[in-house]
């Protein structure tokens, strides 16, 4: 399997639901592990390994003190996420901005307002 950049692996573990709110729960600080299981329907192993795909990702970093693992937000790999979609999105915008203008022209040829 070929090597996948770090853009790829953030948007892969960002593709999953449970992931997703792993996420948003950890907005509101540091938590240990049970702490993030506690609101899902899945064994804690299935718990640990969507963890352990955010940890790959960068977008946690879990530490373990004594008995406690505690899981921390990481946002640097969102903040590359973030610029690269407005790169894109700038791209897209000049875009439609120009089939706006076009389809403008063509309804002016047919005698259409605009």
């Amino acid at each position: 399997m070929p090597a996948r950049d770090a853009l790829s692996v953030v948007f892969a573990a960002l593709a999953d639901p449970t992931r997703r709110a792993i996420l948003t729960h950890l907005q509101q600080g540091p938590s240990t592990a049970g702490d993030v299981a506690a609101p899902f329907a899945m064994s804690r192993s299935a718990i640990s390994q969507h963890l352990k795909v955010l940890e790959d990702a960068g977008l946690i970093e879990r530490t373990v003190t004594a008995q406690w693992r505690t899981c921390v937000l990481r946002t640097e790999p969102l903040d590359e996420v973030a610029t690269w979609v407005d790169s894109h999105r700038r791209l897209w915008d000049e875009r439609f901005d120009l089939l706006d203008e076009r389809l403008r022209q063509l309804r002016e040829r047919q005698g259409e307002a605009p």
